[in-house]
């Protein structure tokens, strides 16, 4: 959700801001802006609705701004619709404080309807601008500096935040505070750089600092201070980011989403590599013993792709290591009093680490006392700090909104984690754990095979990219790689897909299948493949369109098309099955003439509830 930057230094910092912005534009926007503070003082915004080529059309790509201090913003509308008038940078009443602001203030009315009250008036309809005029009053009622008036905000304010924001009296200085959206300040020599996101500043620094929640920072060209919510100083160290610049480019590729693709074999085998050990699962590098994974109750917490991988794996640790697994939605999970035995194990799972639900569930289970373990995908992130234990993928930076990569990189840790139970509950030995391991050895090969033979599914996308209904069945692990296959084609086609478990066909879904409507199974399963062809069959009489994928040499249903994808271990089969379904989004969407990187009305992290 939205993206700040932030830049002083000796520098002119309009086109770094906007150079930052252009990396944060994954996240999802429908508006942009900047504010510079000129020399003699003058803050002057500029921002536009729609794309950021705009904005760097207006600002002649920064060159019109002058000045070398600066924030800038991307929205992604919560309050107020996508207008430039409800666009971020927003001013005060009187112009003196200027702010921009990633999350939802959810007490905003109350304290608007306190500041009419004081005199103050709003041209948005933004909770944003509500924050401008609280800091600019508590700065004047109490004669504070702008810490104070800060720390202030934050102890009155209810949701969630990551503000930027420039005081006219304090002219060489930034001051930023953070609760529960992602904030980064980055240091150089003589400069310093904020972002909400990593990759916006990788070209300038890797050494950071990470805000904690309810914390503040003034910062100066020569570095930054940290505070507490009650104005105490923080000590904090930077740490040096491991992250390629290059990584986060588009590679030659015409879109990120399909070079994100390509790039599964190397984050599934980067993955796999950093957590084997010859023939053993060694995760002594995240410091998991033993007896941190004994349990008898996993309960999956995750949103999106991720619970997916959560639902694939219910599946997995079930059958390898015979312990309960529940999958829940992290949106859910704390607001219905979930049922938690003292020996569970809350595992979430996050590619950013900073998925608001996700993080909300991680809080709750600690707060009961519940061991949690994150599986994430960026260092540093709120979820990795505050999840007792955190086992990162290797998947690099994800920049299509639509998740590829991290999801594959996401179901190899889940097999390791598995293997792992199974291990300690003693259901398999060494031989048998040694043979999973080969097998998942060979998934990158596999994977990168069904990606090099990707011209049937261009064909199919191109001879039905105008259809309007799709569904996609399959059983256990089939099904739940329907979940996924169903997201990645909606999300980036727009084409209304659904996934449904086989057998529930007949218990509504059937009446909507009508001469034309295309329907995908997914068959890797071989205890329920009959009973999924015959499912097939049944919506075949009906008039669909039937899709198919399996094994190599797997005789399944009658099917128009047939896509096939090497044999592996059952376990192990969401892996490949995925990928045509991934392709199949991929090239619908390009069919259709979309922005496959950035869907409308999504985002890349959701860090709003």
């Amino acid at each position: 959700m939205c993206g700040i930057v932030g830049y002083i230094g000796k520098k002119q910092a309009a086109p770094i801001l906007l150079e930052g912005l252009k990396k944060l534009e994954y996240r999802g926007y429908d508006s942009a802006g900047l504010a510079v503070r000129a020399d003699d003082g003058e803050v002057t915004v500029v921002k536009t609705k729609g794309r950021l080529s705009r904005l760097a059309e207006r600002t002649g790509s920064g060159a019109l701004l002058h000045g070398t201090c600066g924030i800038g913003h991307t929205r992604w509308a919560t309050h107020g619709e996508p207008s430039e008038e409800n666009a971020h940078p927003h001013k005060c009443m009187d112009g003196s404080v200027t702010v921009v602001h990633n999350g939802i203030l959810e007490n905003y009315r109350e304290l608007r309807e306190k500041l009419v009250r004081k005199g103050y008036t709003f041209h948005s309809q933004t909770d944003t601008e509500v924050i401008a005029n609280l800091l600019h009053y508590y700065y004047k009622k109490y004669h504070s500096d702008p810490i104070d008036a800060v720390s202030r905000f934050m102890m009155r304010a209810r949701g969630s935040y990551a503000l930027a924001v420039l005081f006219e009296d304090y002219g060489d200085e930034i001051y930023v505070a953070r609760k529960d959206s992602p904030m980064i300040i980055g240091a150089g020599r003589g400069e310093m750089f904020i972002a909400s996101d990593v990759p916006a500043i990788l070209k300038y620094t890797k050494r950071v600092y990470y805000i904690e929640n309810y914390e503040m920072a003034r910062i100066t060209r020569e570095g930054a201070e940290f505070y507490n919510i009650d104005r105490e100083p923080v000590e904090k160290r930077a740490v040096r980011v491991t992250l390629d610049e290059n990584a986060a480019e588009m590679g030659g590729y015409e879109h990120f989403m399909i070079k994100e693709i390509h790039e599964q074999p190397q984050a599934v085998e980067l993955t796999l590599n950093s957590y084997l050990s010859g023939d053993y699962v060694d995760f002594s590098e995240c410091k998991l013993c033993d007896k941190f994974l004994e349990t008898d109750e996993i309960v999956i917490v995750a949103c999106g792709s991720a619970y997916h991988v959560g639902v694939v794996l219910q599946y997995v640790v079930e059958k390898l290591a015979r312990i309960p697994v529940r999958v829940e939605l992290a949106s859910e999970f704390r607001y219905r009093d979930p049922i938690l035995g003292k020996n569970a194990l809350v595992v979430a799972i996050s590619q950013s680490g900073e998925t608001a639900d996700t993080l909300a569930a991680v809080r709750e289970a600690k707060a009961r006392g519940i061991r949690t373990l994150a599986i994430v995908n960026v260092r540093g992130s709120s979820i990795a700090r505050e999840a007792d234990k955190t086992v990162y993928t290797f998947a690099g930076p994800e920049i299509a909104v639509a998740t590829t990569k991290a999801y594959s990189a996401q179901l190899a840790v889940g097999y390791l984690l598995a293997l792992e139970w199974a291990r300690i509950a003693g259901r398999i030995d060494d031989v048998q754990c040694a043979a999973y391991i080969e097998e998942l050895r060979n998934l990158p090969q596999k994977i990168a095979s069904v990606i090099e033979n990707k011209d049937a599914i261009q064909k199919f996308a191109a001879e039905n990219s105008t259809v309007t209904d799709v569904f996609m069945i399959g059983r256990g692990i089939d099904y739940a790689a329907c979940l996924e296959g169903a997201l990645k084609l909606k999300e980036v086609s727009y084409v209304h897909t659904e996934a449904y478990a086989a057998g529930e066909l007949k218990h509504g879904t059937i009446s909507l299948i009508e001469n034309g409507t295309v329907v995908f199974g997914v068959l890797t399963q071989s205890e329920v493949l009959e009973k999924t062809a015959s499912n097939l069959e049944e919506v075949r009489t009906r008039g669909a369109s039937i899709v198919t994928v399996s094994f190599e040499g797997e005789k399944t249903a009658e099917a128009k098309y047939a896509f096939h994808v090497p044999r592996t271990d059952e376990l192990f089969a969401a892996s490949l099955s995925v990928i045509p379904l991934q392709l199949l989004s991929y090239y619908v969407s390009l069919q259709r003439g979309l922005d496959v990187d950035k869907p409308r009305n999504l985002a890349k992290s959701v860090t709003v509830e």
